[in-house]
């Protein structure tokens, strides 16, 4: 165990050091400032703006972002649809593979479009390689920075003086460019010089040792992996996502996996603080995060070292199942809390055989989808909360709710309620149908608590665009693939409208100086009471359906 903590901390470490330079550097980015990848990618962007019919210094107003927003993710969630129905018919299929069915196409286009990449397919068997890069790849890229430009359209809202929030399409291609793209092109380098294969080639035919034919799936896995990461994305080449040994074949893999998986969403925390010129907002933010990610990944740890005690008894010590031997308890416990904090979805052990509070810590994580979180979503949740706590706190002390000198108005708290209030509706509201429907109950692999608990992880993971999946459940079918299709899709889009609509509210406000009596958010006490306010209402939410599930089955293990 002691091994186990000082690989932890050293992973934990990496990415600490890693916050500030990487956070400056998205300043920069979006800022407009001089990097140095312009003279590679400034000609081409100019080039794309111009065919694109873009005017690189319009700032759109709210509205007109969000509507830059929607229009062109369902543009490219048709095309995606398109690929996967007819990608028998289109070129780069060596190995013949058909069309896909109607219901798990519109799954999986909305499933990559929001950035969940959930799957209720095999990609080594459903997805000839046009489609895994022009349907998987592709809106790894273009969902990742669709995330990010909304939250920085937020934080200009927050510091504006008017309806300005940016360009979102310069935003998203700046995004790809000078972000994802070179990091994915180092990411990919390393992964294939640690064994992942990179090629256009099919599957080969070998013979094991044991005399028997065997097929061996590869493809163009390294170049996937690096941006499903980066991105937090999740998804995966093969079934078995990152225990696959073409998917994450080291220790070093591995790690290179964990701190892609962390690097964006803690070094957005940090940019949030320099351009709110505020980096104490940032930091109090940051500690926030943190604390509930620490407090997420011990339970987790302690709880699969614990084991189950009828195994205990019988000298087997700690929990291995489902978990590869190659990363063993600790690096398994580290990415499980790292995947769901970073709402990413990548698994390198089965959550399905995780021990009931280790499966908990994964769940709670996508209920509560702000401990740290994907590309921006993470940032704009914790925001939600913020607005919630100023707002409780301004009334508790009769003074009127302000945020970075915003007043926090009726308006405003209404849209953060819609935001916060949809996600465990979609996620408890389907939940609830599932269990009534004969069909769907006829998926769960496994009775009582346990299958409640494999559905609940499904809507979960589709409600926070997280994309893992309880392994338990046969989700490949017409009504899961539907509606957590309808779920990825309002789990996405309905906190966007609502952040954006608030950005445009904050924006065309004038800045309320400071006084005795402003409530300063950057302290370590509002940094409490953010954590408590987070607590609270993710308890109050969803402890009735936890208690219902891996906390009963908890109860009846060590009974």
């Amino acid at each position: 165990m002691s091994s186990g903590l000082l690989q932890v901390a050293v992973t934990l470490l990496i990415i600490i050091l890693l916050v500030k330079p990487v956070g400056s550097y998205l300043v920069k980015v979006f800022d407009g400032k001089r990097t140095g990848l312009d003279r590679i990618f400034g000609g081409p962007e100019r080039l794309l703006y111009r065919l694109m019919g873009v005017k690189e210094n319009e700032s759109m107003g709210w509205k007109k972002y969000l509507s830059a927003v929607l229009i062109s993710n369902f543009v490219m969630l048709l095309l995606m649809f398109l690929v996967l129905r007819l990608q028998k018919y289109l070129p780069l299929n060596p190995d013949g593979i058909g069309n896909m069915p109607a219901a798990q196409a519109f799954n999986t286009a909305a499933s990559f479009m929001t950035n969940t990449n959930w799957q209720s397919y095999t990609g080594e068997n459903a997805l000839s390689y046009l489609s895994q890069m022009l349907a998987v790849t592709f809106p790894m890229f273009t969902s990742a920075a669709t995330g990010f430009a909304v939250a920085i359209a937020f934080i200009r809202g927050l510091v504006g003086r008017r309806d300005g929030l940016g360009n979102f399409y310069v935003d998203m291609v700046r995004s790809i460019t000078r972000i994802f793209l070179p990091l994915s092109f180092i990411v990919a380098l390393f992964l294939v010089f640690q064994g992942v294969p990179q090629t256009l080639a099919g599957a080969v035919n070998a013979t094991t040792l044991d005399g028997a034919q065997q097929t061996i799936t590869r493809g163009l896995v390294a170049s996937l992996e690096s941006i499903k990461h980066l991105g937090t994305n999740g998804g995966g080449w093969f079934g078995t996502n990152a225990s696959h040994p073409f998917e994450n074949p080291t220790a070093l893999s591995n790690l290179a996996h964990i701190v892609c998986m962390m690097l964006l969403p803690t070094s957005l925390v940090y940019a949030f603080g320099i351009m709110v010129n505020n980096r104490k907002q940032g930091w109090a933010l940051f500690a926030a995060m943190s604390f509930l990610f620490l407090i997420m990944l011990t339970t987790v740890f302690v709880s699969e070292y614990r084991g189950v005690p009828a195994l205990d008894a019988m000298g087997i010590q700690g929990n291995m199942e489902g978990k590869e031997v190659r990363f063993g308890i600790s690096e398994s416990a580290l990415f499980t809390a790292v995947t769901t904090a970073a709402t990413t979805g990548s698994v390198n052990n089965m959550h399905e055989s995780l021990t009931p509070l280790g499966g908990m810590v994964a769940l709670a994580e996508m209920m509560l989808n702000n401990v740290f979180g994907g590309k921006g979503v993470g940032l704009l949740n914790g925001l939600l909360y913020v607005i919630l706590a100023v707002f409780i706190c301004g009334l508790m002390v009769g003074r009127t709710p302000e945020f970075l000198g915003k007043k926090i108005e009726g308006k405003e708290v209404k849209l953060a309620s819609i935001a916060l209030l949809i996600h465990p509706l979609i996620i408890l509201g389907p939940t609830a149908l599932a269990l009534m429907r004969p069909e769907a109950v006829a998926s769960i692999s496994n009775s009582g608590m346990h299958g409640l608990t494999e559905v609940l992880y499904a809507f979960a993971s589709g409600a926070a665009n997280n994309g893992s999946a309880f392994a338990g459940l046969n989700a490949n079918t017409d009504f899961y693939n539907i509606a957590i299709g309808v779920v990825m899709l309002l789990g996405r889009y309905i906190s966007m409208i609502a952040m954006l609509a608030i950005a445009g509210s904050l924006a065309t406000k004038r800045v309320v100086p400071v006084t005795t009596g402003t409530l300063r958010t950057h302290t370590p006490l509002f940094a409490g009471i953010l954590v408590m306010m987070i607590v609270v209402v993710g308890a109050l939410t969803f402890f009735p359906s936890l208690a219902l599930g891996p906390i009963a089955e908890h109860l009846a293990m060590i009974r």
